[in-house]
């Protein structure tokens, strides 16, 4: 059984940067990838971003292209979402999903 948890969550001022990060654990031998999602107030929830384990590959919405950067780290148990270049479009809530499995999510707020 898979636990994911988003934390690194804020108020951000437009331009500036703020990191997510997604704590897993349970058993994750049988997934190959990792993803941040994003629903922002009366929207659907929308992809942000995957990394693919098994061919360290990574994914992009054109939304956030250029301005964030999906990452694991060095233990492999945790995946960043470097955000830079904040814009108030980026308000959501962020969610971490890896298999059939969800974090609580993580509120981002970007406002001057």
């Amino acid at each position: 059984h898979l636990q994911l948890v988003e934390s690194g969550g804020g108020l951000a001022q437009p331009g500036g940067p703020l990191r997510l990060s997604c704590a897993v654990s349970g058993y994750t031998l049988d997934y190959n990838g990792i993803a941040w999602f994003r629903q922002a107030p009366g929207k659907d929830r929308e992809g942000v971003s995957c990394l693919s384990i098994t061919e360290n590959s990574t994914y992009y919405a054109d939304s956030v292209k250029g301005r964030f950067t999906i990452s694991r780290g060095n233990t492999k148990t945790t995946v960043f979402l470097q955000m830079n270049s904040l814009k108030p479009e980026d308000t959501a809530v962020y969610f971490c999903h890896m298999g059939d499995s969800w974090g609580q999510g993580t509120q981002v707020t970007v406002s001057s």
